[in-house]
């Protein structure tokens, strides 16, 4: 455990050491700040969050991407990569590891946006319900693991940092049309089959402060299989 949180510390300094961290952070705070301006504090319309959960979950697919593009194909390409592996840490290890420091970044990044809530609590009459900001910060976690996990998949598999985020970008974007386009396009069957895997619709229930348990086993089994998928990709890497 401690080897993994060794790489998490570096892998979170390393991001702030680099300009693309600061600006994924300044654009994600100028874009959610807007919205909140504009969308939560309507005049003569009850305040919520809503609208800003909705416009970082549609961030994520962008900022996700981002964020892990460099994960392990940078490693790759520099050839560091292959010094880590041959270190006493397993393949697990060194992915958890670059994964619990890319959820770092993202939830330092999402922590300035509690200002938001706070400054609706307090301007807000009537206050609006604790339930739905709890809920949506919560369902904004597990879009962006679920998001960050993938990208990872996506740099253990490539030493191109473009390819690693058009990768992650396109896989997400295409399961965004699936499971949300294109069940009105095909028959009730299978249109059921493609919206259960949608994650939108599990936004929704997380908005109206609805914390249903398999939503979350939903965005975990996901990820945690999408970071096996990794492992598993780093150890084939090492035995070559």
């Amino acid at each position: 455990m401690r080897s993994t949180l060794a790489i998490a510390t570096r892998e979170l300094a390393s991001m702030f050491r680099l300009p693309v961290g600061w600006v994924v952070i300044a654009l994600f705070l100028v874009l959610t700040g807007a919205v909140f301006v504009f969308g939560a504090l309507v005049p003569g319309q009850p305040a919520t969050l809503r609208p800003v959960f909705g416009t970082t979950t549609l961030l994520m697919v962008f900022v996700a991407p981002a964020v892990s593009m460099r994960l392990l194909s940078e490693e790759a390409r520099l050839g560091t990569l292959e010094l880590l592996s041959s270190s006493p840490v397993t393949s697990w290890q060194i992915v958890l590891g670059k994964y619990l420091g890319a959820m770092a970044f993202l939830l330092l990044m999402l922590a300035p946006t509690l200002l938001q809530a706070g400054v609706l609590m307090l301007a807000s009459d009537p206050r609006p319900d604790l339930g739905p900001i709890l809920a949506g910060y919560l369902s904004l976690i597990l879009v962006g693991g679920l998001c960050l996990a993938l990208g990872t998949l996506a740099s253990t598999l490539t030493e191109s940092q473009t390819l690693a985020f058009l990768g992650t970008l396109l896989t997400l974007v295409c399961w965004l049309l699936l499971t949300n386009v294109a069940p009105q396009h095909v028959g009730p069957k299978f249109g059921a089959i493609l919206a259960r895997a949608s994650f939108s619709a599990r936004i929704d229930d997380f908005a109206r402060g609805a914390i249903d348990s398999r939503n979350i086993v939903f965005f975990l089994s996901i990820s945690i299989g999408l970071l096996v998928a990794s492992a598993t990709a780093l150890e084939l890497r090492r035995w070559r």
